[in-house]
This record gives C-alpha cells, structure tokens and sequence, in this order.
C-alpha cells in the first residue's frame, strides 16, 4: 500500500514531498501522522512525521512544533530517533526521520508484559548513552516514558518524541509543568515550585526501567492530585517475586534513579560525570560499555520481524474514516506572509529547510535562553500528557494549555536557586 508519484523530480532543488514515495501509516498523535517513506533516489527508508497545519493553530502548538524542528538539527546520537530532512507545504509540516521498524516499547508491554532483567538493563544502558549525550547538549527531554522508546529492527533502543523538550539552563531552573504525568519527577509536580533541570530524565528512566521490569508503575492515583501526592509522598516498593525476579543490584539501581533527591539521584552529580556514575553501579558493570556506545553488542530482544510491531488500526484511520489523506502537492508560489494569520506566518518563517546531506546541523541554543529578570512571572503553558500513547515515531501527542507565542520569546520565572555541577537543584515545571 503506498503512493508512487510519477512525475519527474528536481533532487536538486529543495527537499519536498515528491522526493519520496509514501507507504503506510505506523502512528498517530494529537494533530499528526506517522508513515514509513521511501526515498525516490536513494531507496532509503524513513519515517515521515507529518503535522497538519490548521490542527496545530488549534491546539495553540505553533511553539511546540518549532522548537522540536530546532532541537532536533543539533543533534545526533545512534541512541536517538534522528532527524534527516525538515520541510513544508501549505498543509503540513514534515520532519523525516530515522525509520524504528520494531516499534515502540509500549506496543511490547502491552502484548508481552514484563521483559527479563537483562533485556531492560540493555536498554537502560543504551538508553542512559543516548540520555547523557541529550544533556550534555544542554537538552532536556522531559517527556521519557514506553511510548517515547523506539526499536530499530535489531532490538537497539532510541529516545523519540522532542516536542515538550527545551534548553536547560546554568542560570535558571525551570517551572512549567511538563510531560506524562507517571513519569514527572518529584520536583515537576511539587506544588512548591521550586525549581528542575536536566536531573528530571533520570527519574523518568527510573519508572521506565521498574514498569518494563514488572509490567506495572511504582506511583498510581484516580486524579492528578492523587498521583501527585504518590509521586512525591509514597513509599516506593518492589513488587513480589511473583511478578519476576530481579537482582539486588537491579533493584538498587532502581531506587537510585527513583531518589525523590536529585542531588543524590543515580546519574545526577553532574552533566559531565553522569554516564561515569551509571558505568560504576554494580548493575552495569558488566557490560562492554565500548561495544555498546558503538552498537556492537548483540541486543537481548529483537522484535518479530512477521508482525507489524505497531498499532495497524492506525492505518485504518486514513483509509476508512473521513480523514483527508496525505497527497503530493506544489505550494503556492510566494504565498502573501502579511495576510496570514500570526501563528501561520511563523511556521512559515521558522519551520525552516532541513537536509541532512546537504545542511550542517547548528545549535538554536541561544535562542532558547533568554536573559528573564528574577521578578518576571512564569508565563509558560502547564503541559500535561496523557501516560500512554501508542505512537510508533515521535507523534506529537501533546494536550496542552496555551503555550507561549514562540519558544524562543518565552519567559519563566527565575529561581534564587541555581544548579550546579555539584549541586543538583530540584526542578519543577517544564517548557521554555
């Protein structure tokens, strides 16, 4: 099932839809799609995010959306889900990118269960390479949970999904509420609002790691409060045997992630000695840290290459339902930016060209850090995602309140704490 376009096409010029074949949708999210692409000329396979413009508009995301293409042209990592070329046309907004054929780890609890511990301490270590590279490029994710873990066709784990990921900052820490709810850390939904920084993805790994472990999720509530109050109050406990046997030093790893301390969490001393710290615990040491940086162990669990390995409903949706589905089109020959609306002019001002082949990726960094007085209130949009989402490559499945009109722009107020490379501060709300 897919669309082949015959008519002649410049890969000279500008990267476009008709440089690519397109075949079946894999995900979903809030107001886009997610379809395996071939490249005309290559025959490389890709995944094709596409992002419906007006849905965007309103669900007040323009922000959003621009700010992942900007995160993801700086960076590149083999544990993560790369960006490969960025465009538009009048409809959509396209990121193409690296193609995860073994879905992602939400479809595999939901159809497996729980995975052996050496299959998660694998992942949790390839995971962690790919976490501390994010860091060290002054990224947070801030949304890491199942959904957001993809496979590539051998079992090897990347991190996907940077729509709510932002900048951290030296000088400020950040405040908004941001992310799937099961996964915030501590210091995110406080209500005391004191402040978080990057030292919030390693707790997120750490829930991650316990629901692979035991099919199940160390904190739990009805409502947002109560999840609240078990996040930051309740003690957290290894399930039984019964729900599978792990090590006393998987066990201790855990608890080290799930520290409610983030100055004392495991990973979190500072950005520079993070991946040292996860090197040096008892439950990885055992592991040729030299081959795996370089992808050249042999992952534990490799998805059935038979199935899909993703939700095919999804397909159905374009086909059966009364959606429109996605077709080449020109664009208009120089569309009138000054009638457009504010928010549609600047998608089409700054959702800009990427190729990977032929651009060199740069870091959008200082336009993410604006210099915000210490008595500016926090005008960042509260971002709460749902816990589960079966998307199969960043989907975007973000329900969130207004967002600030540019990332760029955006303030947040700043905290008479600041974090150190000795002193994790704690960190509460999210965007920038």
């Amino acid at each position: 099932m897919g669309c082949c376009f015959s008519e002649p096409v410049d890969f000279d010029g500008e990267i476009n839809l008709y440089h690519f074949n397109l075949h079946r949708v894999v995900g979903k999210g809030a107001f886009g799609k997610v379809r395996v692409v071939e490249h005309k000329r290559t025959k490389k396979l890709y995944a094709l995010k596409y992002i419906d413009k007006q849905q965007c508009l309103r669900q007040k995301a323009v922000a959003n959306i621009i700010q992942e293409r900007r995160l993801l042209e700086e960076i590149e990592n083999l544990f993560v889900v790369n960006l490969r070329y960025a465009f538009q046309d009048d409809e959509n907004c396209f990121f193409v990118l690296d193609l995860m054929l073994g879905g992602d780890l939400r479809y595999h609890l939901n159809t497996k269960g729980n995975f052996p511990e050496r299959t998660v301490r694998f992942w949790m270590a390839e995971l962690a390479t790919g976490l501390a590279y994010l860091h060290g490029q002054r990224i947070v994710h801030r949304d890491i949970k199942p959904d957001n873990i993809l496979l590539d066709a051998a079992g090897h784990a990347h991190l996907t999904d940077f729509n709510i990921a932002i900048h951290y900052s030296e000088r400020r820490l950040h405040t908004s509420v941001a992310g799937s709810m099961a996964y915030m850390a501590p210091e995110v939904v406080n209500s005391a609002r004191l402040g978080y920084s990057w030292q919030v993805d390693w707790w997120s790994l750490g829930v991650c790691a316990f629901e692979l472990l035991w099919h199940k999720r160390p904190f739990d509530g009805t409502t947002a409060e109560k999840m609240r109050e078990s996040i930051t109050k309740d003690v957290i406990k290894i399930p039984s045997s019964r729900h599978g046997v792990v090590s006393k030093e998987g066990c201790q790893a855990i608890m080290e992630l799930l520290d409610r301390d983030s100055r004392t969490r495991l990973g979190c001393s500072s950005v520079i000695t993070s991946l040292d710290e996860i090197h040096a615990h008892p439950w990885f040491t055992q592991i040729n840290w030299v081959k795996l940086e370089a992808k050249q162990l042999e992952p534990p669990f490799v998805p059935d290459e038979n199935h899909a390995n993703f939700d095919v409903t999804h397909e159905l949706d374009e086909f059966l339902l009364a959606e429109k589905p996605l077709t080449h089109q020109k664009r208009k020959v120089n569309p009138n930016l000054e009638k457009m609306k504010p928010e549609l002019r600047q998608l089409e001002e700054e959702f800009t060209i990427y190729d990977f082949e032929s651009s060199a990726r740069k870091s959008y960094y200082p336009l993410n850090e604006p210099i915000v007085a210490s008595h500016e209130a926090d005008s960042e949009p509260t971002m709460i995602l749902p816990s589960q989402t079966n998307t199969f490559v960043q989907t975007g499945t973000i329900h969130s309140r207004r967002p600030s009109p540019s990332r760029s722009r955006s303030s947040e107020r700043s905290s008479t704490r600041r974090p150190s490379s000795s002193s994790r501060a704690s960190v509460k709300n999210v965007p920038t």
